[in-house]
């Protein structure tokens, strides 16, 4: 079910190192573009891509993403052209895994049987729905999970010994672990604790732990990977790549460079730091 996540992560404990998971909007600031970054990442070093859902409620994140949304949204994004994507980056790259991260309302308009089919054939590995919790497995994660895609659950600082065994129960590919109380890219976490937090989770799945949310550079990624089995970075990237865009926010000449600059410098960090273990 999750063959692409699994291999991806074994490769990487094998080169004794966490995982670079890289996170940009789809369809930012048009859909060409945002192949072409998308293309990008993993030939910069990234091992695995989130591809954002743009949506225009987007409660978990900060205001860096939400700038992300909704230039994807003003250039004509949507669930069916996202999965287009995918499918036209699969063209040129079978190993990469994607995740698709993003909320409900999208699916459930499109409709879940729809999208699970659909996004099976645009190869897709996982899915991060942020505002589905345990109690709603039946909603998407159960039906995914029967279909053959990963469902990836988050933890967060709040999420304590009583609720983690509701949060690990029908988690998939990898724990995406949030090292920040807030919404994306607004603050640095505090290693030391992240550290912790990973090794609280850890006996309680089988599973890598990802941590995410507030790391911007390659020393920030060295620190973490010390501890976790991935690295994720979002608002960072799609931050430099709002900074490359042209007054009237349109892709010039140096947006794909950008961001793939950026994404070495991260790799760098993470695959220069000695894993656990």
């Amino acid at each position: 079910m999750t063959a692409r996540i699994d291999a991806t992560f074994a490769r990487c404990r094998a080169e004794g190192r966490a995982a670079l998971v890289t996170y940009v909007m789809a369809g930012d600031p048009d859909p060409e573009t945002s192949l072409a970054v998308l293309k990008a990442l993993p030939e910069a070093g990234a091992d695995i891509v989130e591809f954002g859902l743009p949506f225009t409620d987007p409660m978990a994140d900060g205001p860096a993403i939400q700038a992300a949304g909704l230039r994807a949204l003003a250039a004509g994004q949507d669930l069916r052209k996202t999965l287009d994507l995918v499918a036209r980056f699969r063209e040129g790259n079978r190993d990469t895994p994607v995740v698709l991260m993003g909320y409900y309302n999208p699916i459930y308009v499109y409709g879940v049987t729809r999208f699970l089919d659909d996004a099976l054939k645009a190869g897709i590995d996982g899915l991060i729905v942020v505002d589905l919790p345990p109690e709603e497995d039946d909603e998407l994660c159960l039906p995914a999970l029967a279909k053959g895609l990963a469902f990836i659950r988050l933890a967060t600082p709040t999420t304590d010994a009583h609720r983690l065994p509701a949060v690990l129960k029908n988690t998939a590919g990898f724990v995406y672990y949030v090292s920040i109380t807030g919404i994306t890219g607004t603050a640095t976490p505090d290693f030391g604790r992240v550290a912790e937090a990973v090794g609280r989770i850890r006996p309680h799945t089988d599973l890598p732990v990802v941590v995410g949310f507030g790391v911007k550079t390659g020393a920030h990624a060295a620190e973490i990977a010390h501890g976790a089995d991935g690295v994720v970075v979002g608002s960072a990237l799609v931050a430099a790549l709002a900074g490359s865009l042209d007054p009237d926010n349109r892709a010039t000449s140096g947006t794909v460079a950008a961001v793939g600059n950026l994404v070495r410098e991260l790799a760098e960090g993470v695959r220069g730091a000695k894993s656990r273990g």
